[in-house]
């Protein structure tokens, strides 16, 4: 892999990764396209994986920070509900309240983002081997980037919702969850499923974005371990290893600037642009595909 590779592989993933538009699918354009090949198996992505994830941290550092906090109060108050419990039991009649657990909208986001995590991990860890059979096929990540275009489209066209944190169940947080396990399959965008899901489920535009970008975390955290499992000793020059961090440092500066622009963009205009974009992009992957 060059230098030149490296770049644009870079830009690629940190373009699409949080952009309605599949990096999975782009990646494979372009690798098809350009015939670049890593020279050490899945080291690359993991690399480019851990830029995006630096983006997103970088970009929500305060609500994050905040959800630790209110994680740690979450477990707190677990632990003095089951003293509350036991003092009940013992007396045998409820002398002291339960505290209340979800009170706020970040303790309800913590909560929420682990529900939608548990149908994430296992559909992704179940389609493991077709996704690295599917991740070089131009046919599969066309058909994807098809879908993608036709999900936005109607997404588009949906009756705003208005709602916000607070307001998530449980059965919405699922849906959204097995939206981005379906997000794996190359041309599917992982981010435009998920907003859908969320537009679809009635969030206000510029929540469902937020929600769609934090529940990645954990995603990204996941594809990253599972990734590292496949990592096998390879020789890497020092050319080699500052071509890998050089690509994974413009990921990660491309993917803080997208967020940035996304999180403005929901505000102003619709995401038709990227439903004919994507449009676009699948006829070229299947063209390519058949040519």
């Amino acid at each position: 892999m060059s230098f030149f590779d490296a770049m644009i592989l870079g830009i690629v993933q940190g373009l699409t990764e949080f952009l309605p538009i599949s990096s999975s699918g782009h990646l494979v354009i372009l690798e098809n396209l350009l015939n670049i090949r890593t020279d050490t198996g899945v080291l690359f992505d993991v690399l480019l994986h851990f830029g995006t994830l630096f983006a997103i941290c970088l970009v929500f550092k305060k609500d994050l920070f905040r959800m630790l906090v209110e994680t740690i109060h979450i477990f707190q108050d677990l632990t003095a509900n089951l003293k509350i419990y036991i003092s009940n039991k013992m007396h045998n009649a409820q002398v002291t309240p339960y505290r209340k657990i979800l009170h706020n909208n970040y303790r309800t986001m913590v909560v929420m983002i682990l529900v939608s995590t548990i149908p994430t991990g296992i559909i992704g860890y179940l389609m493991r081997g077709l996704v690295d059979t599917w991740s070089s096929s131009l046919l599969v990540a066309g058909l994807g980037l098809l879908i993608t275009a036709v999900l936005l489209f109607v997404v588009d066209n949906w009756q705003l919702g208005n709602k916000l944190p607070k307001h998530i169940t449980v059965p919405q947080a699922l849906a959204i969850g097995i939206c981005q396990g379906i997000g794996v399959i190359p041309g599917i965008s992982r981010s435009g499923i998920t907003i859908t899901a969320g537009l679809l489920c009635g969030f206000r535009r510029s929540f469902a974005v937020r929600y769609s970008f934090l529940v990645s975390i954990p995603a990204i955290l996941g594809a990253m371990i599972l990734e590292c499992g496949k990592l096998k000793s390879a020789s890497i020059t020092w050319s080699l290893g500052f071509h890998y961090v050089a690509g994974m440092i413009v990921a990660a500066v491309v993917g803080y600037f997208t967020i940035r622009f996304m999180l403005n963009f929901v505000k102003r205009k619709r995401f038709r642009i990227f439903s004919v974009y994507c449009f676009i992009m699948g006829i070229i992957a299947l063209v390519c595909h058949f040519a």
